[in-house]
């Protein structure tokens, strides 16, 4: 018979996942007073950031970007490194043309997936030391009355209150608890690979759907730029089989030079592209959060936005519980699940339609949607609903 050790105190929160929205998740509750201990298989060590910037990136919107300030860890990023989005410049198959944007604010920041982490791990140090954080791997859990403990490696177990899953989109705790998640493959990889370009990119980000496909140049830092190309999985492949400047080649092929020749400054790497649906997403003294919880089409670029959203809700939804109900009780939960239900399956379905419209290439559907981006062009009212949009105004 395995012995465990004796649990230590209880912790009011355990999180899964030491990523970006774990982390943000972490601050926000530590915050509060609360105790809290963040578990990741992975060492936390040292971010260097790397000479030719890290393939992944996001575009994090105002609201996040509102959030990182707030919490402390935007004086921690390099703003040298940053891309700004000022404007989007969108291109149908067809002769379809959209733009917008406004000079005097901006869309989005594009910012590197290692910066952010280190930056809140930052934050978080200074403020609360190491003890927050476990490197360490759960293997089972217990659901007690009043409680939840989990079985860690070295015969060591916790309890806590409540148990949050920000273990992406192959969570651990949401297979464990055998939560559905409906999947719909899109039969797409998502490639991502960092140039640099020979004109300045303005500070706007361009977007094209090609062929059933979709191609996006997101700002960098300096003359940089992050291409993500969503590709069919055949040509996907055929694709990460080249070499880096045929793979620029196979890009110019496509899109010409808007930026003028440009230069690999990274291998590329590919992804599935999944939407994923979780219709749970919370239960007793369990919660979900970012990937775990959701996963959509990467052409809106709102996969981070919906994470860090998610993160917040669920704080303020502790918060507010006031001086009854403990953290995991299921009035904070549904008060959490409630909030989220709408702004995730809302950007889902924009992202999966839009992907859907886009992908069709039938003599009626094609010139249809060129003709409609071609109206919205010159329509300022709508155009400026794709601005908040763009910008996240519209997520609670």
């Amino acid at each position: 018979m395995k012995l465990l050790s004796a649990p230590s105190k209880k912790n009011d929160v355990i999180i899964l996942g030491g990523g970006s929205v774990g982390l943000s998740l972490a601050l926000m509750l530590l915050n509060q007073g609360l105790r809290l201990s963040v578990i990741d298989r992975r060492q936390d060590l040292p971010w260097i950031p790397p000479a030719e910037f890290d393939t992944r990136v996001y575009a994090l919107n105002p609201q996040s970007c509102a959030l990182l300030e707030k919490l402390g860890a935007w004086k921690y990023l390099d703003t040298s490194r940053i891309g700004i989005i000022r404007e989007m410049e969108v291109f149908g198959d067809d002769q379809g043309h959209l733009r917008f944007g406004e000079r005097s604010n901006y869309l989005a920041k594009v910012v590197e997936d290692g910066a952010i982490q280190s930056a809140l791990r930052s934050v978080l140090q200074a403020m609360y030391g190491q003890s927050w954080f476990q490197v360490n791997e759960v293997h089972s859990l217990h659901l007690n009355t009043s409680d939840i403990s989990i079985e860690l490696n070295a015969s060591q177990s916790l309890s806590t209150s409540l148990l949050i899953g920000a273990d992406g989109a192959q969570s651990w705790l949401r297979q464990t608890l055998n939560w559905e998640a409906d999947r719909h493959d899109y039969r797409q990889q998502g490639i991502v690979m960092n140039l640099s370009c020979s004109e300045p990119h303005d500070q706007i980000a361009r977007q094209w759907f090609i062929d059933g496909e979709v191609i996006a140049l997101l700002p960098l830092g300096g003359n940089h730029i992050s291409l993500v190309w969503s590709a069919h999985q055949d040509h996907a492949q055929s694709l990460l089989a080249l070499e880096s400047c045929d793979l620029v080649d196979a890009l110019r092929s496509k899109i010409g030079m808007p930026l003028g020749p440009l230069k690999a400054l990274s291998p590329a790497r590919g992804f599935p592209l999944q939407l994923v649906k979780v219709p749970k997403i919370a239960g007793e003294r369990c919660a979900l959060v970012g990937d775990a919880a959701h996963g959509i089409h990467p052409l809106a670029g709102q996969g981070l936005n919906l994470g860090f959203a998610d993160a917040a809700c669920l704080a303020q939804s502790i918060e507010e519980r006031g001086l009854g109900p403990d953290v995991g009780d299921q009035s904070v939960l549904r008060r959490y699940v409630r909030r989220r239900a709408l702004p995730v399956s809302l950007m889902q379905e924009v992202t999966d339609k839009l992907h859907l419209l886009f992908s069709q290439n039938t003599l009626i559907v094609r010139p249809l949607r060129n003709m409609g981006m071609n109206l919205v062009n010159n329509i300022p009212f709508l155009k400026s609903l794709l601005v908040s949009h763009a910008a996240g105004s519209t997520e609670r």
